[in-house]
């Protein structure tokens, strides 16, 4: 079973998924966020997402494994 969806306040939209998983805390760092999409090991809104330059909205639901994160607008 999934983890609860957590939500990762950005400053700025649209947010590309190659920052956001080092945001979300889902990926150490760019090389490893880099190493997890091409294992299509990524997910956006239960698809798998092979791009790492992917544009993110708010809304939008990330996963890796069992984590996952919401981006959400920062207020």
């Amino acid at each position: 079973m999934s983890e609860p969806v957590r939500d990762v306040p950005i400053t700025g939209e649209p947010i590309r998924l190659g920052q956001f998983l080092k945001l979300a805390g889902l990926a150490e760092d760019g090389a490893h966020a880099k190493d997890l999409i091409e294992a299509e090991e990524v997910t956006v809104n239960g698809e798998v997402e092979t791009r790492r330059g992917r544009q993110l909205s708010a809304g939008d639901v990330v996963t890796v494994g069992r984590e996952r994160g919401r981006v959400s607008l920062a207020h």
